[in-house]
């Protein structure tokens, strides 16, 4: 008898099938059509740029371009003006005080973001008390000179020729007022930053040597007496210099130099530039002091009332005038003056003497080591 199977199929196709009895596998995963775009792993340069924010052309960026200068409001000349690093403040070189002459290396900030006590600007009636200079009346420019210095009498010449002896010349000041006011403002300005009071002359303070001790008669060998024309020249000077008129010079500062002079107009050769002034003291009690212009008054045989001139505490503008080096051969190249001693009235003063023509713009220097030869100046520039 025969059964039923559920298991068996219930059409004859199907039981005849021989593949009736196998596992069917799973069918392949579709291809993409090529009408579907494939999936993006990157974002598009549109989607980039637009989320983007503009990149500023640097060369056509120009916020710097309208700078000016804070002290005389001009944009001119604009490589010669300093950004401040803090307050992007824009000043000119030479309307700083003191007068910037180079650009500084590294970082810099002007005098209000430095916190140091600015140089005020000094007006005419503070330089006329400042360098006691005297009022004059209008038309008399020139100091009046003695009936002995504008006449020259006649003297008795010996019939032996002799050499002709060079007489010191007077400077001759800068004719422009509002000019010579300016050249008065950068001394009082360097005086002032330094701490000292001008003078022009040596002065004798108690403590130190007293003016009994500067005696021409206690030098080595004797110093050269100043002549009655040289002494004149010297003594117009002075006149000049108490009626505001003095040498075409300017201080200025150096980054590697400090306060440095420059001439601010011609001067002409064996010209009287300035007397070396300054508080006088005995060597012995300096030898010691870090002061970079101690000026040689008097060598004594007894080397303990020697003498020395200190401009640390009074002075002028010789305090400023730069040294050369002595061991660069080109320091005798640079050197356009000199001191030379005089024996005045018995005592021993220091004039500045120009040796050649010195012309607007260049810097004065002399020899720091015109007798003795012991200050040392391998490190000048």
């Amino acid at each position: 008898m025969a059964t039923w199977n559920a298991s068996s199929s219930s059409s004859p196709a199907a039981a005849s099938s021989p593949s009736s009895s196998r596992r069917r596998t799973k069918a392949p995963r579709r291809r993409p059509s090529t009408s579907e775009s494939p999936p993006r792993k990157m974002r598009s340069i549109a989607e980039i740029m637009a989320k983007t924010a503009p990149v500023v052309d640097q060369e056509q960026d120009d916020s710097y371009g309208d700078v000016t200068c804070e002290k005389c409001g001009s944009g001119e000349r604009d490589d010669e003006i300093l950004l401040c690093d803090k307050c992007d403040k824009g000043f000119h070189m030479q309307c700083l005080r003191p007068i910037m002459v180079r650009v500084p290396v590294g970082r810099w900030v002007c005098v209000d973001c430095s916190g140091q006590r600015p140089v005020k600007c000094l007006s005419q009636r503070k330089i006329m008390h400042f360098f006691r200079i005297e009022k004059t009346m209008v038309g008399t420019d020139k100091p009046e000179l003695s009936q002995e210095t504008i006449k020259h009498k006649r003297r008795s010449r010996p019939l032996t020729m002799k050499k002709r002896r060079r007489r010191l010349l007077p400077f001759v000041p800068s004719k422009d007022p509002s000019q010579r006011a300016a050249q008065l403002r950068t001394l009082a300005s360097a005086l002032t930053i330094l701490k000292m009071k001008y003078s022009n002359d040596l002065t004798y303070v108690p403590g130190m040597a007293p003016r009994s001790a500067n005696q021409s008669m206690f030098e080595i060998g004797g110093v050269q007496v100043l002549s009655k024309e040289d002494f004149e020249t010297l003594e117009q000077c002075r006149a000049m210099h108490r009626q505001g008129e003095y040498p075409p010079l300017v201080v200025v500062e150096d980054q590697f130099q400090g306060f440095t002079v420059e001439a601010d107009g011609p001067i002409k050769d064996f010209t009287l530039i300035a007397e070396y002034t300054g508080d006088v003291d005995y060597l012995k009690n300096r030898e010691k002091d870090d002061c970079d212009s101690i000026m040689t008054l008097l060598l004594s045989e007894d080397p303990s009332k020697s003498l020395v001139i200190c401009p640390d505490k009074c002075g002028n503008i010789s305090r400023f005038i730069s040294g050369i080096n002595n061991h660069n051969r080109f320091g005798k190249k640079k050197q356009n003056c000199k001191c030379v001693r005089y024996s005045i009235n018995g005592e021993v003063r220091v004039l500045l003497v120009a040796t050649r023509d010195i012309s607007k713009g260049e810097r004065l220097y002399y020899d720091y080591n015109g007798y003795e030869h012991e200050y040392p100046t391998h490190h000048f520039l």
